[in-house]
């Protein structure tokens, strides 16, 4: 029985969406795009969302228009993918890492001993479906204490007179924190559709803009718009319709070229319209199935899908074996590989990669994201999953625990 890892969940509607696209003689950023970004504005709850082309490509653009520059600090959990520190270094600021919880969201005790005067982003990270604890955070950044001595550097950073939660929430579409879903939580939050993501456009990434008052979140989204196009005046689109005028345009600024296109959108606006009622559910179904399996097993630690103020989103099933080291979790995963069963780890702690240990960051000074990731299995979980194939899974896992141990 052989079982893919992270299939995507590709029905006929979303076929017919594709198609359809194909078919209108327009497949780079349009009305398709908009559309996306009416469905994840209508799922969240959001002012004003942009949809783009990767998370970190969105995470670059929010940095850049808050003016994060060279000597300026963003908080980061060690324990994410490198994209959430690789954004920070692209607009020249420094990534400062701290260690997390055992529920792998990032520890508000840690960004507290990491804040200076030079701090000028926080950026939290939902693992696997799970949110960050974001009263804690907020409250955090509105303290006078804090807020005294933010030292703001350019006109965005004046206008919001602290730091900027900017919440990392690849993960977590769909996810709720106190009853409030995700893209409302923080001031931005920019979510990816990456190919293995629970709602997926092959690559993409949304951003949700939340900010306060005195911002004009409507005013601010056609701004960063014109930052996906080179700082363009008029998308190509609108070029197209014909006219006197309307293939005029104007580079208002420096910007970037991070659009979506509309055939990558017709992907992810049919799977929107059925997060809610199939694709959820059916996650959910599967998590729920592991959970009965390995929450009786003394070796076996479940993950945290839903506590008194967080439901996840069940985009991945992380489980943690315990007593058990780094090598013998590579050993286990070899034994399930053989079984043609496909898992993964979510994820190589950032002070573990080359690149960060070269900028001097090191794993020891963050024990808690070690423990976790020596541990972690990530299992299977989508749609298309049978319950045969979960019972074949979770055998599959227990067999090679007792090969190993």
């Amino acid at each position: 029985m052989k079982i893919p890892f992270a299939p995507p969940f590709i029905d006929e509607d979303v076929i017919a969406e594709v198609v359809d696209t194909l078919k209108s003689g327009w497949i780079t950023t349009g009305p398709k795009v908009k559309a996306l970004e009416d469905e994840v504005a209508r799922l969240t709850g959001t002012p004003d969302v942009l949809c783009v082309n990767s998370w970190t490509s969105g995470a670059i653009l929010i940095l850049k228009w808050f003016g994060i520059t060279e000597g300026d600090e963003v908080i980061i959990p060690a324990y994410t993918y490198s994209a959430t520190a690789l954004a920070v270094l692209h607009c020249g600021g420094t990534p400062v890492m701290v260690d997390i919880n055992d529920d792998f969201t990032v520890d508000v005790d840690k960004i507290k001993e990491a804040l200076t005067e030079r701090t000028k982003v926080i950026m939290p990270v939902d693992i696997a479906g799970l949110t960050c604890d974001y009263d804690a955070i907020n409250e955090l950044v509105q303290s006078e204490n804090v807020r005294r001595k933010f030292t703001p550097a350019s006109e965005n950073q004046n206008k919001l007179g602290r730091i900027l939660v900017l919440s990392d929430a690849a993960h977590s579409i769909g996810a709720f924190y106190n009853n409030r879903p995700t893209g409302t939580l923080t001031d931005i939050t920019i979510f990816s559709f990456h190919a293995v993501k629970n709602i997926t456009t092959a690559e993409g990434g949304a951003i949700c803009i939340n900010l306060p008052e005195p911002f004009d979140n409507t005013g601010e989204y056609k701004t960063m718009r014109l930052w996906t196009l080179n700082g363009q005046t008029k998308d190509a689109f609108t070029k197209s319709l014909g006219g006197s005028s309307n293939w005029k345009y104007d580079i208002i600024f420096q910007g970037l070229k991070i659009n979506m296109p509309d055939i990558c959108a017709a992907l992810g606006v049919a799977q929107l319209r059925k997060y809610e009622a199939v694709i959820m559910p059916e996650r959910k179904r599967v998590a729920e199935r592991y959970h009965s399996f390995f929450q009786s097993k003394d070796w076996a630690q479940i993950p945290v899908m839903k506590d008194e103020k967080r439901t996840a989103c069940y985009h991945l099933y992380a489980l943690r074996i315990n007593n058990i080291t780094e090598e013998q979790r590579d050993e286990m995963m070899v034994s399930i590989a053989e079984d043609d069963v496909a898992v993964n780890v979510h994820f190589i702690p950032m002070p573990m990669l080359t690149l960060f240990k070269n900028l001097g960051f090191k794993i020891e000074d963050f024990p808690k994201s070690y423990d976790n990731y020596s541990r972690e299995i990530s299992l299977p979980i989508y749609p298309q999953l049978t319950n045969e194939q979960i019972d074949f899974i979770c055998h599959s896992v227990e067999k090679a625990y007792n090969t190993i141990l």
